[in-house]
């Protein structure tokens, strides 16, 4: 081989580390908004060619592994990332979103604690953090995450009265969705909420914790609170008239509980009455911000299509509940 041809081959490998290069930084772009060197914690920026192309390669399949669901290796190949360079945010992201994806909410919590430090005002990764908060079912601290991200962009405003609304801060959730509505930003699904609110009355809520379904059924005749009407509905799980008929007096006391929809139509399933259920899950999965919440519906959903012999739907809904899952 010539020195010529030796040459050529030189720059075109060359070329190709200069175009992974800029790959894997445009990447990074669409996963940080500020520039690293503005991180309060500074990155080494003395790796050799050969580790920094290591990086990439160990980076790269990071992504390609959680794509495909295999977050496990996609967690070992950002360790090795990591090894070649520490508190790199876009890693620590990464393993932050991995670890979601395996339910290891104190670790997820931890990286992205990690990530944030270096980037306070990164939307993409508080957004991240108010899923990190939703499933350890901390709404507190998921709504005031959220708050920062409406500090950031006010159009995420919508997905702020969602949480109010699971967490039944309803008075807050009214102001909200008032402004949003003189402002022409009140989604239609937020529109048909306020207007149940507004027409019904939300009691308040007194916590309480019992097992005896007669003991909680007398309680609830003087203290219509829904963590009664929530026991209840469990015991009942196996009652089909015990659950319609609370389940109905549910949606009428607390119309922003998705889980009062989902029993009621769970019960009008087991009655063989598919249609009125389709309708309860319909009217209800607009309440709907927990995955494992959404994933309840689609199975429901599925379940009265089945009943009603609609194959194709039956199977659309299982498909979408199984997608949730993974």
């Amino acid at each position: 081989m010539t020195n010529i041809e030796n040459t050529k081959i030189h720059e075109q490998e060359r070329q190709f580390n200069f175009f992974r290069l800029a790959l894997l930084s445009l990447i990074f772009c669409f996963i940080s908004i500020n520039n690293y060197a503005q991180d309060s914690i500074p990155e080494k920026q003395d790796l050799t060619e050969e580790a920094e192309l290591k990086f990439q390669n160990f980076f790269f399949k990071a992504l390609s592994d959680k794509s495909i669901g295999n977050h496990q290796k996609a967690i070992e190949n950002l360790e090795s990332c990591n090894q070649l360079l520490e508190n790199n945010t876009a890693v620590y992201f990464e393993f932050s979103k991995n670890y979601l994806f395996l339910n290891k909410v104190n670790l997820a919590k931890e990286y992205i604690t990690r990530a944030l430090q270096k980037e306070p005002s990164n939307i993409w990764m508080l957004k991240h953090l108010v899923k990190v908060y939703q499933k350890e079912n901390n709404l507190e601290d998921a709504i005031a995450a959220q708050k920062k991200v409406v500090a950031i962009n006010p159009k995420e405003r919508p997905f702020l009265v969602r949480l109010y609304l699971y967490n039944r801060d309803y008075d807050k959730a009214i102001l909200l969705m008032e402004l949003l509505q003189n402002e022409n930003a009140l989604t239609s699904d937020l529109k048909r909420i306020k207007q149940r609110l507004n027409t019904r009355k939300v009691p308040e809520q007194k916590a309480l914790k019992l097992n005896d379904i007669s003991v909680l059924q007398q309680k609830f005749q003087k203290d219509k609170s829904y963590e009664i009407l929530e026991q209840i509905l469990k015991i009942s799980h196996s009652n089909s008239t015990n659950l319609l008929k609370y389940s109905e007096e549910g949606i009428a006391l607390f119309p922003a509980q998705p889980f009062v929809y989902l029993t009621k139509a769970r019960a009008l399933n087991n009655q063989k009455m598919y249609k009125k259920a389709l309708v309860t899950l319909k009217n209800g999965i607009d309440f709907v911000i927990d995955e494992q919440m959404e994933v309840s519906f689609y199975i429901e959903m599925a379940n009265a299509y089945k009943g009603l012999g609609y194959v194709n739907e039956e199977n659309k809904y299982k498909q979408k509940a199984k997608q949730l899952k993974s």
